[in-house]
């Protein structure tokens, strides 16, 4: 009881050193930028009615943006941690296993054949798509018998990302719509706008909610699934309610930001090596430090050349890539 008592504290402590982290990054966002405002500005915009340039640029271009980066953040995070959890599988995560795939060629077909589609319709298309996608991968690696491979499972993603990828940009220069769909294939916050985020949010509020109140179960079915059944989880159950909240997470995160890779995997391995493999510590981690490295990405990409700007998926590869490799090398092994 005694050492129980003793990890929820150390975990509190960890959880509160996030959270400060994060609303510091926040801070750090909502400042610089093309247009650099001052802390003053920012009290302004939040605290008053009071108008002016840096206080309109702060409410309805800066703020909307940091948001959508905070919430796609935690979403791919989120997503990406349950998707590791679910299948055992170090290299999981929502881009390189067909979920963006399928939910950016899903937006290609809805821009090309609905193009009075309304957003949220759009997203609702793209949940749709993110399914497919993961049901392509998936399917691929069951046709072997036996039990799901890391490896062979990362390759059918990469196989199935790439045909869906390819249908999408088919379908853009086909239809002539891949103007229509720019902002998405740069995958950053760009236009995010308070009407998108009224219909997002909600759903990666409901995805996010729902993975934490599964974490227990997560937890056990990360282990061992005869544990799981020993102990009387309905294991099909809640299987499809994190395969569901999986693909809302990452079916809305396409909808507003794009495709978006590798966040997913790189923020789960960190946490875990920060507050260990319960995932009832690590869903909530997850979501705090996907946050902050997306706010932290944004700002990367709004300042490195400013005043023009760096795709944050540009940003997010770099630094994706070169982790991915070493988990591979490492044979999927905590790094820290």
């Amino acid at each position: 009881m005694m050492k129980k008592s003793i990890f929820f504290t150390s975990f509190t402590f960890k959880l509160i050193l996030g959270v400060l982290f994060f609303i510091g990054m926040f801070f750090i966002a909502m400042i610089y930028g093309a247009a650099d405002v001052s802390v003053k500005d920012i009290w302004l915009a939040f605290t008053t009615s009071a108008t002016s340039e840096h206080i309109s640029i702060i409410r309805e271009i800066r703020l909307p943006r940091e948001i959508a980066a905070i919430v796609v953040g935690a979403a791919l995070a989120v997503s990406g941690a349950m998707m590791q959890g679910l299948t055992r599988n170090p290299l999981a995560d929502p881009g390189l296993l067909g979920l963006t795939a399928g939910a950016y060629a899903a937006l290609s077909v809805t821009v090309a054949f609905l193009p009075a589609a309304n957003y949220f319709l759009t997203m609702i298309a793209c949940f749709i798509g993110a399914a497919i996608g993961a049901t392509l991968v998936f399917g691929i690696d069951s046709m072997k018998r036996g039990r799901f491979s890391p490896f062979r499972i990362v390759l059918a993603g990469a196989a199935v990302s790439a045909f869906l990828y390819a249908v999408a940009e088919g379908i853009g220069l086909y239809f002539k719509t891949s103007k229509d769909i720019s902002m998405w294939t740069a995958g950053g916050m760009i236009g995010t706008n308070w009407s998108q985020l009224q219909i997002i949010m909600p759903f990666i509020i409901i995805g996010i909610v729902v993975s934490f109140f599964l974490s227990k179960q997560l937890t056990i079915l990360s282990l061992n699934e005869e544990v799981a059944i020993s102990l009387g989880q309905n294991i099909i159950r809640i299987k499809i309610l994190l395969f569901i909240a999986i693909i809302i997470l990452s079916g809305a995160s396409v909808a507003l930001v794009g495709n978006m890779t590798f966040i997913g995997l790189m923020v789960p391995h960190i946490v875990r090596a920060i507050v260990g493999t319960d995932y009832r510590f690590i869903l909530p981690m997850s979501a705090i430090v996907g946050a902050t490295f997306m706010l932290f990405a944004d700002t990367l990409g709004r300042t490195l050349n400013a005043p023009y700007e760096t795709p944050v998926v540009a940003i997010i590869s770099m630094l994706g890539l070169p982790f991915f490799l070493i988990i591979v090398r490492k044979g999927g092994k905590v790094l820290l």
